[in-house]
């Protein structure tokens, strides 16, 4: 066995990106306050070809040199755009049709595993702040949360993990 290299890798470019069609998950951040993880979540949304982010509350906006250290150029491939107010957002994509749902730990939230997604349909997941998580204003105007499960002490994981978790899961009961 033997590493790859870049040029094996059949990577699109960007005006391939924008082309192709995308996999019918929006990312909404509510008052993420790291750089990095803003980065990180740019870069997974481009590993999974997602339609698109909404930065909202103090969630930073490219361009920053922090968010493109862990970004690697995914600020120039996923659509993105900034609104103040979370709540907003949510009403927006459920306007659009979209199922918006919470990634948090609440009353009622559905285990992952048992997540039952439909083919067809949009989903925009919103993912909360490093410290206080979804902000209940947001929870309350989301059609469900979905629950990581966690076994061990914290009970808490890092957004840019729990994003990765979340979108590969949906991901593959979409595509597979």
């Amino acid at each position: 066995m033997r590493k790859l290299e870049n040029k094996e890798l059949e990577r699109k470019s960007v005006a391939a990106f924008k082309e192709a069609e995308k996999t019918p998950i929006s990312i909404v951040l509510d008052d993420i306050r790291s750089l990095h993880n803003i980065g990180s979540v740019f870069r997974t949304a481009d590993a999974f070809l997602l339609e698109k982010i909404y930065l909202c509350g103090i969630t930073a906006v490219p361009p920053h040199k922090e968010i493109h250290k862990t970004a690697l150029g995914a600020t120039e491939t996923v659509t993105w755009e900034y609104h103040k107010d979370v709540v907003t957002v949510i009403e927006m994509l459920q306007k659009e049709g979209a199922e918006v749902l919470a990634i948090e730990q609440v009353e009622n939230s559905v285990y992952l595993q048992d997540f039952a997604i439909e083919k067809g349909k949009k989903y925009a997941l919103v993912f909360g702040n490093e410290v206080y998580g979804v902000s209940q204003a947001a929870i309350e105007k989301c059609q469900g949360s979905i629950e990581i499960p966690q076994l061990g002490t914290k009970h808490s994981l890092n957004i840019s993990v729990s994003m990765g978790i979340v979108v590969w899961d949906l991901f593959q009961k979409l595509k597979y």
